[in-house]
């Protein structure tokens, strides 16, 4: 009788994680933060309430990671640099912003985003955790333009990063307007024009 390999430990654990993953994005955009619990997203996953708590302390630790496995893989790889600076930022923008008028990834987002006004230590936490990766990787698009001489060398490229993902951010946080290719499109604009070479 031929030996049954013994089962992936590792694959197993990667199973239960996604799973874990995205019964939470799930449950937080249904329920809110606040009712969200480890034990409501053990059940929507399959899984007991032990494994998520071997894994995690807390459910704020299990969306930070659910939404952090997205950043770290994009921060990985970092914008594109094709050479031209205005083209790479509306295309990784549009992008962006097909995310964020997506349903599935709206309503947890902003309910995370809704209990860290209410949270300082989630709040340091989401900023360090989801946001800061985010505007490195412009920030690191920026700094490559600068050198290449497509900005202005005293150009302050952290302040350029936030210029471009902060009115971004609020329009879709407050719901001040749509986030649409021309909004994203006229955004790079302007940003590349105040960061321009002065010669």
């Amino acid at each position: 009788m031929a030996n049954k390999p013994a089962p992936d430990a590792s694959r197993r654990s990667e199973r239960s994680r996604q799973a874990i993953f995205e019964a939470a994005l799930a449950l937080v955009g249904e329920v809110g933060y606040d009712k969200l619990t480890i034990e409501g997203i053990a059940a929507r996953a399959g899984v007991g309430k032990q494994t998520i708590y071997r894994w995690w302390p807390s459910k704020a630790a299990v969306l930070l990671d659910a939404f952090g496995s997205v950043v770290d893989e994009y921060g990985q790889v970092g914008l594109p640099d094709t050479g031209d600076l205005a083209a790479d930022l509306k295309t990784v923008l549009r992008a962006t912003a097909d995310e964020f008028n997506d349903a599935a990834w709206q309503a947890p987002y902003r309910a995370l985003a809704a209990a860290g006004a209410n949270d300082e230590e989630l709040s340091r936490t989401f900023v360090g955790r989801l946001m800061e990766p985010g505007i490195r990787v412009y920030v690191d698009r920026l700094r490559a333009a600068q050198e290449a001489g497509d900005l202005d060398p005293d150009a302050d490229v952290r302040i350029g990063a936030e210029m471009l993902l902060s009115p971004f951010s609020q329009r879709w946080l407050m719901r001040t307007g749509e986030l649409t290719y021309a909004f994203v499109d006229t955004l790079v604009d302007q940003v590349i024009r105040g960061l321009g070479r002065r010669d």
